[in-house]
């Protein structure tokens, strides 16, 4: 047995991308997987994507300043994990630099050091070398850059 697909008319998918983009800020990619996933051709998506942007439901720019800010802010993310993700999401290096500027430096140093000594109080580990190791290796998978994190490891752990 196959399944059928729901088909869907020009105004209707360009109706339903609209609440899609308005409910979150979205990248053009996201749109894009979203449309494909709904079965429309090429030339349906091309339209409703330039609809989109012109009427403001699709930024960009916006987009990247909302998610550094956000994911700064809540999962405690670096520059460096920031940017691989926005590149992986197909942004330009002009949209990520402009973003990025959205973190105040002041702010992300307090960040960066917050965090780094409230997980070294939880590290159990005895053996020095082995606590600066795992102390870096979180810091690093959360994207902050290596000569902050060695810095602050080996001020930390002696």
């Amino acid at each position: 047995m196959y399944q059928t697909h729901k088909s869907y008319t020009l105004e209707e998918a360009l109706s339903k991308l609209q609440k899609y983009c308005a409910y979150q800020d979205r990248c053009h990619n996201e749109v894009e997987q979203k449309l494909k996933q709904m079965r429309m051709i090429p030339e349906a998506i091309d339209h409703i994507m330039v609809a989109l942007i012109s009427d403001n439901h699709l930024n960009e720019e916006r987009f990247a300043k909302a998610f550094v800010r956000g994911k700064f802010r809540i999962k405690k993310w670096g520059k460096v994990r920031l940017t691989l993700e926005l590149k992986q999401r197909q942004l330009s290096k002009h949209i990520i630099k402009i973003a990025l500027q959205e973190i105040d430096s002041n702010d992300y140093l307090q960040t960066f050091h917050t965090l780094a000594e409230k997980k070294a109080a939880t590290l159990t580990e005895t053996d020095p070398w082995k606590k600066k190791k795992k102390l870096a290796d979180y810091l690093l998978r959360r994207g902050w850059e290596s000569h902050l994190v060695y810095d602050k490891v080996n001020t930390l752990i002696n």
